[in-house]
């Protein structure tokens, strides 16, 4: 009988924290109900799920505690200190087929694809926001798209694109440089596109659309059970409309707020994030409720 293969999967948060988290959480579900021998690495973190690969997961990092802890964050965005200890010990210990990689950079590194690669593993990279392209994350400068760095990758420091900061937004610009298409390109045997918007993107800034694949986000399976067995009363079918996602500048959720006094029924906004505060001051009214953070659930129902 032919072996299932062994899947490694690789995030910086092992716990819901965002989209990316959440897609690699519902994945491992998904992987192990169809029999494949799975194992994660993250970052050691206090509200990281329990999982019995904790023991490997490299030491936390964070960027603003004191000049020695930023240090260590710094080092680690360009694979130094103990990351490449840590993954050599899962590698040689799970020793994986595929190592399947999500959200990596900053608090764990491109250095682990590096590394899977050399232990010849196939390597797999899900992209969730367009890092690779725009040093900053998210294609906006003060608010506005912008793609200047796809050509220059220099504009992240003369703009001050990362968090308005002269020396974070040096760190990725030298992070940019590091990791850069040549290498990745290298290491990477397939990148996974959520978007035919994004594979387009990455194509026109050079990366070979051999190796991109459109492959959207799914939706879980007990999430999809419980739709199809809700049933709805008379009084939960009022007419409204609902924002579910992050409450990030990236996601346009201002634009929509904007207007929404002017639509004719309720907006309902399910979802945290940096903006939370600033917008629920700003816009709360009659016909725009926050909700706050929902469960899966919770999101069905209001669906």
């Amino acid at each position: 009988m032919k072996r299932m293969p062994r899947i490694l999967l690789v995030n910086k948060f092992y716990y819901p924290r965002g989209g990316d988290c959440i897609c690699m959480i519902n994945l491992e579900a998904l992987l192990r109900r169809l029999g494949y021998e799975v194992a994660v690495y993250s970052m050691v973190y206090s509200q990281n799920l329990p999982s019995e690969m904790s023991g490997y997961f490299a030491s936390e990092i964070s960027f603003s505690d004191g000049l020695k802890n930023k240090t260590r964050a710094a080092c680690r965005i360009f694979g130094l200190g103990d990351i490449k200890k840590s993954f050599k010990k899962i590698l040689n210990d799970f020793r994986p087929d595929i190592v399947h990689f999500h959200n990596i950079h900053s608090y764990l590194s491109p250095v682990v694809v590096k590394l899977a690669k050399e232990y010849g593993c196939r390597t797999v990279w899900t992209l969730h926001d367009y890092k690779l392209l725009c040093p900053s994350y998210n294609c906006l400068c003060q608010g506005k798209i912008c793609e200047a760095c796809f050509t220059d990758r220099l504009q992240v420091f003369r703009r001050k694109c990362m968090k308005g900061s002269r020396i974070a937004s040096a760190l990725a610009y030298g992070e940019a440089l590091w990791w850069n298409r040549k290498k990745l390109q290298r290491w990477v045997d397939t990148f996974v596109c959520p978007s035919s918007f994004m594979a387009q993107k990455m194509r026109a800034c050079g990366y070979d659309y051999t190796k991109l694949s459109v492959i959207c986000n799914f939706i879980e399976q007990d999430k999809l059970d419980f739709f199809h067995s809700t049933e709805i009363n008379e009084r939960e079918k009022s007419r409204y409309y609902c924002y579910v996602g992050r409450l990030s500048e990236e996601k346009g959720v201002r634009m929509l707020l904007e207007v929404a006094e002017s639509l004719p029924f309720p907006l309902y906004i399910a979802g945290d994030g940096p903006l939370l505060n600033e917008l629920q001051a700003k816009y709360s009214s009659g016909n725009v409720i926050f909700l706050g953070h929902l469960s899966s659930r919770e999101i069905v129902r209001l669906v």
